[in-house]
């Protein structure tokens, strides 16, 4: 492989690794403020024990993501330089300002309130430690605006001017809220919702099973699998829109998406199939008629471009025919699992019996299916821009870097087998934390002031 094809699977690993953790933080501290203002709000009441103990146990988790998601992210960052400085040169006009405000106001609120979270009990108020919570999860949404509005930008750029071939800012307005861009946030922060919904419910389905649950085990199953119902039909909706405003503005990813090899009218809706484009079609397609025009266009009629509209200026096809699909069959299994899981513990709560064992294998097993879905529309996202970096205006070709193809070659395979070591023992930390999990001691806790300690045990 040439350098550029090396030095696009480089960056594709780096923000596919760090990709997993930010879709953690951003909503699991929304649950994490959730958990502490229903200790709030019902100290004195046996329940309050079980919410303060899910938020000490996920905000143990929360730190461990968030620390993979800040390293990494420095990591991803350096490749501007290394693999990729005809990008900043050519667009730094304009990135940099959105990345300089993602730091200024995000990582900077998080950084500073989450010692506060993490270490503030017992040492602060009630009301500091929540305001503290709620601070950390505004820096969380704040950080994926500002990433967000500078790839929204690049996929459809808006408010700059060409000077010398350099972009410059006209309009930072139109720049940050791009055509895209509110689609781009919502998509994605219900992603990150479902993403930690999953996680919750799974790992606090594994405790059950195992035998090992804390005092807010439960509550917090609850609470992620009703969140988990409600999000899924929002994200429909909302990739719905995104898919429209997606044809609008990137029609060649749609005719990449669809395996839509050739402009007409009533195009049909290929469910399945494999692509090939030294044919030109879609090999063993399964196809509802029309559909495709009625989906995307809301008309069966409706015409839609193909690739053959884009000779030269369309990505390749089957990596973003099959990452849709792959998002759109977990999103299903999500709605059926979430669905279904919120009727049968609504039922096993009101017979006072435990949630059906095959139902918690099932939550189990679902732990981190938001990371299958967050990397397969993100591969249709960043795929499909191709072959540009700024949709329309900048190939990804005229900015990378002149590296020797075994040297960029050698730094991929050290960050694959480095993200892999690290991968697999995040998914080990958080599987041990679930079986030995810290129980806070003092019940008291619940009726009073958070004075009670949590013991200084080897798994704490």
């Amino acid at each position: 492989m040439d350098t550029l094809m090396l030095s696009r699977l480089q960056f594709a690993a780096n923000i596919s690794f760090h990709i997993l953790f930010p879709t953690i933080t951003i909503a699991l501290c929304w649950f994490l403020l959730f958990f502490r203002w229903r200790f709030s709000a019902t100290r004195g009441s046996p329940a309050a024990l079980g919410w303060e103990t899910a938020y000490y146990f996920w905000t143990k988790v929360f730190a461990l993501t968030f620390a993979i998601g800040v390293v990494s992210g420095i990591t991803m960052s350096f490749q501007f330089g290394t693999n990729w400085p005809g990008f900043m040169e050519k667009a730094g006009n304009i990135a940099g300002p959105l990345l300089g405000y993602e730091v200024l106001t995000a990582f900077f609120l998080e950084a500073t309130f989450l010692g506060i979270m993490l270490f503030g009990r017992g040492r602060v108020s009630e009301r500091v430690h929540l305001i503290a919570t709620l601070m950390v999860a505004i820096g969380t949404t704040l950080s994926a605006f500002w990433i967000l509005s500078l790839n929204s930008w690049m996929q459809t750029p808006a408010g700059y001017t060409i000077v010398d071939g350099e972009f410059h800012a006209s309009s930072w307005r139109e720049i940050v809220f791009n055509p895209s861009f509110p689609y781009r946030l919502g998509h994605k922060l219900l992603a990150s919702g479902l993403t930690a919904s999953f996680l919750i419910a799974g790992v606090s389905a594994w405790q059950v099973l195992k035998r090992t649950p804390h005092a807010g085990t439960h509550q917090a199953l609850h609470a992620a699998v009703t969140a988990a119902a409600v999000l899924i039909p929002l994200q429909i909706f909302v990739g719905d829109l995104h898919g429209l405003n997606t044809l609008q503005h990137q029609p060649a990813k749609i005719a990449a998406i669809e395996g839509i090899w050739h402009t007409e009218k009533g195009a049909p809706l290929t469910l399945f199939g494999w692509p090939s484009e030294k044919e030109g079609r879609t090999l063993y397609a399964l196809q509802i008629p029309k559909a495709a025009s009625l989906v995307l266009a809301h008309d069966a009629n409706a015409e839609l471009k193909g690739l053959d509209a884009f000779p030269d200026a369309h990505p390749p096809v089957a990596p973003v025919f099959f990452g849709f699909r792959i998002m759109v069959g977990v999103g299903m299994l999500m709605l059926a699992v979430a669905w279904s899981a919120a009727w049968l513990l609504r039922r096993a709560r009101r017979r006072g019996a435990e949630p059906p064992r095959a139902l918690l294998w099932a939550l189990a097993g679902m732990s981190f299916s938001g990371w299958v879905a967050t990397l397969a529309g993100w591969y249709v996202t960043e795929i499909g821009r191709q072959p540009f970096i700024v949709y329309g205006l900048l190939r990804t070709a005229d900015v990378v870097a002149p590296n020797a193809p075994p040297m960029v070659a050698i730094t991929l395979v050290a960050y694959l087998a480095l993200y892999l070591v690290l991968l697999v023992s995040y998914v080990a930390v958080v599987k041990y934390m679930a079986e030995h999990p810290v129980q806070l001691v003092d019940p008291a806790s619940a009726r009073a002031p958070a004075t009670a300690t949590i013991p200084a045990a080897p798994n704490a």
